[in-house]
């Protein structure tokens, strides 16, 4: 298995820095945020961060995702 170093864009790091979230996940090509118990305010909130401080992230989520509490933050390509 190989060893494969996960680097954080500038723009999620910086969404991070900002949201704060409680628990996420490093994925490779974003974060999962998780543990989310107001599902629709906590994404509008990622959503109004996203676009007022202009940063490349795009916001997924699903039903699976909202049995847990969690979205995902992805960079945009």
């Amino acid at each position: 298995m190989k060893n494969q170093e996960t680097i954080i864009s500038s723009d999620l790091q910086l969404f991070i820095n900002s949201f704060q979230p409680n628990k996420f996940k490093l994925l490779a090509h974003g974060i999962e945020v998780r543990g989310i118990n107001n599902m629709h305010s906590t994404i509008t909130q990622a959503r109004n961060l996203i676009e007022r401080l202009g940063l490349k992230l795009t916001i997924q989520h699903d039903a699976e995702m909202l049995s847990y509490g969690g979205f995902e933050v992805n960079n945009s390509k």
